[in-house]
């Protein structure tokens, strides 16, 4: 039987093993998908190792930047992003520990197939991006590919990035896409999210969060109250997870 994986930590709440397991039974395939918590990226060898019918992993928080230095190539989506969320395991017929770990990105695709039934050509030039990990990486190159100006926000900002403290009226007058990419509000935390202010807030708006447990979360609920567009991040998993799955078997 065929092995496919998850690697991240915690991942209590993960979404894919659900979604490929379903896929699995419902397509008659001969596989199985499963978590593989490991707090330090390292232990992906010990994954590999172990587990000599595995195809193909997933890569989530937090390491899908420190995945790359154990990667034998990368895919030309991986070199424009500098992020990784799925690892495709090339062995050799005769000798199933050796192997190659080949790095891409789905994120991107998913993003940005996603968000792009909701953009307004003229109500959403610009975005705030809340976070600067992996996830907002796929997000910075899917905006600028669709011609979406955008600014990352953080609660240390680094140079020309903003801190939440600096998001006056002005600033999201501007920047009417606002784009969580970060795990803030994701299950069990619901009561939390970003600290935008979101009497800011308008129709005008447009609020995306790449979290997707819980369907609504505090983020999305507190711009609906301004009457603003949202989205969670459901489908953008279902498109990168599906992309995965024809990298991996491509």
């Amino acid at each position: 039987m065929e092995i496919y994986g998850l690697i991240g930590y915690p991942l209590e709440h993960s979404f894919s093993s659900k979604f490929f397991n379903l896929k699995f039974q419902r397509e008659g395939i001969h596989a199985e998908y499963l978590n593989f918590e490991i707090e330090e990226v390292r232990e992906v060898r010990r994954v590999v190792l172990t587990n000599p019918n595995l195809k193909g992993l997933n890569v989530t928080i937090p390491h899908k930047e420190a995945i790359l230095s154990f990667l034998d190539e990368v895919t030309p989506e991986v070199k424009a992003i500098g992020a990784v969320n799925a690892i495709r395991v090339d062995r050799l017929p005769n000798d199933l520990h050796d192997y190659r770990l080949v790095g891409h990105n789905t994120d991107y695709i998913g993003f940005k197939e996603s968000i792009a039934p909701l953009i307004n050509p003229i109500k959403h030039r610009n975005a705030l991006i809340l976070g600067t990990g992996g996830a907002s990486k796929a997000v910075t190159c899917a905006l600028t590919d669709m011609g979406i100006g955008w600014k990352l926000v953080s609660r240390n900002p680094a140079k020309k990035q903003l801190g939440y403290d600096e998001l006056s009226p002005e600033v999201l007058k501007r920047y009417t896409a606002i784009i969580n990419a970060t795990p803030v509000g994701t299950f069990p935390n619901v009561e939390q999210c970003p600290p935008i202010p979101y009497n800011f807030l308008t129709p005008e708006h447009l609020l995306y969060d790449l979290v997707y447990n819980p369907k609504e979360t505090l983020f999305l609920k507190k711009g609906k109250e301004r009457g603003t567009s949202v989205k969670n991040g459901e489908e953008m998993l279902e498109r990168q997870a599906l992309a995965a799955w024809d990298f991996w078997n491509g």
